[in-house]
């Protein structure tokens, strides 16, 4: 194992130990290569490279063996996670990699007890995992010990780099680290793990901003094999009480095609949303009951306890027989599930990426990844013209297609002027120093990677709003603190986290946490939660606690559900596959049959011939084939800048399929109208889409900002006229 260039002879000998316990031939060519950057150069790195490849152990074999020769005096190595079920996840992995190598590992999070913290606090030293929002609320309120904590830091682990890239928390772990480095004077060389990336460039120049050293990329390229099947279930419209009774029999035949293909094995079943994942664990467990069959049926999604994710996962894990979770994408991230036998996704995932990463969850250890997508379609033959394709299934096919044949994964689009971000940085920064000038605020925030967009006039006007607000205040002797209204937001533990979280009510069967709900039903009604029925017994609205018994009533879940953004590359794919006459082999026969038949409406309708066609009476369709960005820039330019002179009386969106627009005006006279408004928009600027004193919010914190620093935000965050102008011009 030692031979040439394999660097297995150079790492400490308790990582030796642990490979030969393991019973490895050998190392993996992504822990080969982080071996090489990280013993031999000083640069970052980035790994981009398979779920199951060893990229967890890539990172911490090299940079455990320098902590190992040369002892840290500080936390040597910060790990940062995006979910706490992933830092458990890689706490236990870690702990026993370390069991000899006399290298403590810590991890904080909300369900870390407060003693293992002082402890850590106490003796500062080896590997710390930790969240975006916990280590927030260090840098905030414990701004003293951080020097101590981690004056010697050597590497930052940034797991699951695509999950944080290109969103508002992404913002927040580049503006962290940089306060480290100055708060403690270390500078430590970051690691990015990702299992979903194309666009490595952008990913490097992420991982490296606020830092002077390159980024090495090691992405081995093993190919390897894919086992894939969609099939699509038609339901009949549920408002026909004729086809009440095909309805119950289509749904019956769906949910036993679920259950027959998964009760008996280790099996994933991946939802586009929690109250999705409820009702169909409901459902098999109603299946189970009328078979007289074992139970074996998890929910595993953000609003279930802690408790109970950590059942499911131990039960996928190392559980003695079957077990199947409904999960959201707290599963998707990467926490080692073990020998998955199935993954099952109901419905379509929004993203190439999204995909990728579910696929990922199977196959394992060398072993085929194995997929089977399940479309479930209302479908009304009455029903307009696009309420009659069948835009799942076309999605589904969409992403196969884009990743297995051409490896496209959506590339990753940062933004501009994150003001929300501004807030929350410059409060938590403020917080942390307790006083500053505004001229040593401002120095400390604009200098942050994030924030470079925003010139100095811009901050002191955003400053001057927070102080007219009374967010922050200024002293008698001149520097600023935090004001009354400052402090309600920031000493609320909800400003951690900048992402936008509903306020939830906890839910007790006696002492056991169930879970959490958003929307609180009144007492003797009944909600579903991890999977089961529950009556409410008493709302405790001061302490946010329900207290429910189990119950037999059937009802829907409780969760406002969003679905996601969807790219333009993925909608222009289904417009090809509409447009095509291959048949893909990984399609069953329902799923073949629906496709044809789409595709004949498609062809026979001319729905593919222009962008604007009629719709019957003075109504009119547009279809752009966009994605969601480009697809609401249009909605707007509609309704803001064309609605008044066209006279349209109404614009219903679709998103990002369709609109329905109506008014008396020709479909060609419509098209030319939008196109010569878009060119118009494209050398006036985004902002001639937004009425001048309108500020729409894109973040948590951007009702805090001054509206014209929001409005500008928005024009160039929220709109995108030249992918607009892209998707409209046909090839």
């Amino acid at each position: 194992m030692s031979g040439g260039g394999n660097p297995f002879s150079r790492l400490a000998p308790f990582i030796r130990e642990y490979i030969y316990r393991k019973k490895w031939d050998t190392l993996r060519e992504a822990q080969v290569e982080a071996c090489r950057v990280l013993m031999d150069t000083p640069s970052h790195l980035l790994i981009a490279s398979g779920t199951a490849s060893g990229k967890t152990e890539a990172a911490f074999f090299p940079a455990l063996t320098e902590l190992y020769e040369r002892p840290c005096e500080s936390v040597g190595i910060l790990y940062i996670g995006p979910l706490k079920a992933l830092i458990n996840d890689q706490f236990e992995r870690i702990k026993e990699l370390l069991r000899e190598g006399e290298v403590p590992v810590w991890h904080w999070h909300g369900d870390v007890s407060q003693d293992e913290k002082t402890k850590l606090m106490q003796h500062p030293s080896g590997v710390l995992q930790i969240t975006p929002e916990s280590l927030e609320g260090l840098l905030m309120n414990r701004p003293n010990s951080i020097p101590a904590l981690f004056h010697d830091l050597r590497y930052v682990i940034v797991d699951e780099v695509h999950a944080f890239m290109g969103a508002d928390r992404g913002i927040q772990v580049l503006s962290q680290l940089t306060r480290i480095e100055r708060m403690a004077s270390c500078s430590p060389r970051r690691i990015g793990l990702s299992a979903t990336l194309s666009d490595y460039e952008t990913a490097a120049g992420w991982l490296a901003a606020g830092t002077q050293a390159s980024v090495e990329v090691v992405s081995p390229q093993g190919g390897r094999k894919l086992r894939i099947s969609v099939e699509h279930f038609s339901f009949p419209d549920a408002r026909d009480e004729k086809k009440a009774e095909q309805l119950e029999h289509a749904r019956k035949a769906y949910y036993d095609f679920v259950y027959d293909t998964t009760h008996q094995k280790k099996a994933l079943i991946f939802t586009n949303s929690r109250s999705d994942a409820e009702l169909t664990t409901l459902e098999m467990r109603r299946v189970a009951a009328k078979r007289q069959e074992p139970d074996v049926y998890h929910v595993h999604h953000g609003s279930i306890s802690a408790m109970l994710r950590e059942e499911a996962e131990a039960a996928l894990r190392s559980g003695p027989g079957p077990a199947v979770a409904a999960a959201t994408l707290t599963l998707e991230l990467g926490i080692d599930l073990g020998e998955l036998e199935r993954v099952v996704q109901l419905g379509a995932p929004y993203s190439c990426s999204s995909f990728v990463q579910r696929l990922g969850r199977s196959g394992r250890r060398g072993q085929a990844s194995e997929m089977m997508f399940l479309c479930p379609e209302e479908e009304d033959e009455t029903a307009q013209l696009p309420a009659r394709m069948p835009w799942m299934l076309l999605r589904a096919i969409a992403v196969i297609e884009l990743y297995v044949r051409e490896k496209w994964v959506e590339p990753l689009s940062l933004r501009q002027k994150p003001v929300g971000l501004l807030y929350h940085q410059t409060m938590s920064i403020l917080k942390s120093m307790g006083e500053a000038e505004p001229a040593e605020l401002a120095r400390a925030v604009l200098t942050l990677p994030a924030f470079q967009d925003f010139t100095a006039e811009e901050y002191r006007d955003f400053l001057n709003y927070l102080l007219q607000t009374d967010h922050i205040q200024r002293t008698d002797e001149g520097p600023l603190i935090i004001g009354l209204t400052g402090e309600r937001i920031v000493n609320n533990f909800r400003f951690y986290a900048v992402f936008k979280d509903d306020e939830e009510h906890v839910v007790y069967n006696g002492s056991e946490e169930i879970g959490s709900i958003t929307t609180v039903p009144p007492p003797g009604y009944c909600f579903s939660l991890a999977g089961k029925l529950w009556k409410v017994e008493e709302v405790d609205t001061r302490h946010k606690a329900l207290y429910v018994k189990s119950s037999k009533g059937k009802v829907d879940t409780l969760w406002l559900g969003a679905g996601g953004d969807i790219h333009t590359r993925v909608v222009r794919k289904m417009r090809e596959i509409l447009d095509d006459s291959t048949i893909y082999p990984y399609l069953a026969p329902g799923a073949v049959n629906r496709l044809e038949r789409a595709r004949r409406l498609a062809r026979e309708s001319g729905l593919l011939k222009s962008t604007v066609i009629p719709a019957g009476g003075d109504s009119l369709f547009i279809l752009p084939w966009a994605g969601s960005k480009p697809f609401r820039t249009l909605e707007r330019l509609l309704k803001h800048n064309l609605a008044g002179s066209l006279s349209l009386r109404s614009i219903v969106p679709m998103e990002p399929y369709y609109m329905v627009v109506a008014g008396k005006t020709a479909p060609e006279h419509l098209m030319d109208e939008i196109a010569r408004e878009l060119d118009e928009c494209l050398v006036a600027g985004p902002e001639s889409l937004l009425d001048h004193k309108e500020a729409p919010y894109l973040g948590k914190y951007d009702e805090f900002v001054a509206p014209e620093l929001v409005r500008r935000a928005f024009a160039v965050d929220g709109l995108d006229l030249e992918g607009l102008a892209y998707a409209l011009r046909r090839e």
